[in-house]
């Protein structure tokens, strides 16, 4: 079951016309894994910013690969607040836990409007029992996921607030980068500064002067949601950090 606003796309986007895959970072399918996944894909889903489409403790019967918009994958606590894990870009996976672990452990909410490309759970085998290098690509995925919530964990556990701040947005600014969404130093980010709170750890007012002091430093700057990268060079001086060039990655 879909859990969510999530309804069917109406319109199917061929394997074979697939956005993504002009996409310079992300690799080639061979002919037999195109072959492969045009099988394996068997709708697309349109979700409205706000929906949560994946929630935790249910049980997923999809895969879903973003093919568009942004997500992010969070957990509440019982008395209702937030921790963002992480964030959801075109190319990335979801609902591998659910697929795998029988439910999901966190929820998955819709940033913007989503379009997502579903596979079923019970072709999964299938995958990994035909196609060696497609499980890999998986496998890679999910340690990928892993890394993620390792930097995460560092940052909430080491980094001074304005160190995760600036980690943070350095972070998310070459993830854009890489799904080819900035265009000459900027990017129109989706999130709010409370997004940035629940995923750093910090109530919204320490968010908000964090951020001011990261701006005096004339890094980057951040007006009507357009983020600006100024010095990046100066960036990944506040946040001990910076993300090297992208190597093509997998995708399903």
């Amino acid at each position: 079951m879909i859990v969510g606003n999530g309804r069917p796309n109406g319109h199917f986007t061929s394997c074979d016309q697939c956005p993504l895959r002009k996409r310079p970072n992300l690799r080639e399918f061979s002919a037999e894994e195109l072959a492969f996944v045009k099988t394996f894909k068997t709708d697309e889903l349109r979700v409205d910013a706000g929906a949560s489409f994946l929630r935790e403790g249910t049980r997923s019967e999809h895969l879903y690969t973003v093919l568009s918009g942004w997500a992010f994958r969070y957990k509440m606590l019982d008395d209702g607040r937030r921790q963002i894990l992480n964030y959801a870009l075109p190319a990335d996976m979801l609902g591998l836990q659910g697929a795998l672990m029988n439910e999901m452990e966190h929820s998955v909410e819709a940033l913007t409007p989503l379009v997502l490309c579903v596979f079923p759970r019970a072709k999964l085998w299938d995958l990994y029992s035909r196609l060696p290098s497609l499980a890999f690509d998986i496998t890679w995925l999910a340690a990928r996921e892993e890394q993620l919530i390792d930097e995460h964990l560092v940052s909430l556990g080491r980094r001074t607030a304005i160190e995760r701040a600036a980690y943070l947005l350095l972070h998310l600014f070459a993830r854009a980068e890489e799904s080819g969404l900035v265009k000459n130093g900027c990017i129109q980010f989706p999130f709010t500064q409370q997004h940035l709170a629940d995923t750093l750890g910090m109530s919204l007012v320490h968010t908000n002067k964090t951020l001011k002091r990261l701006f005096v430093s004339k890094a980057v700057r951040w007006k009507d949601r357009v983020f600006e990268m100024i010095d990046r060079t100066a960036l990944s001086g506040i946040a001990g950090s910076d993300f090297a060039k992208a190597h093509p990655r997998p995708f399903i």
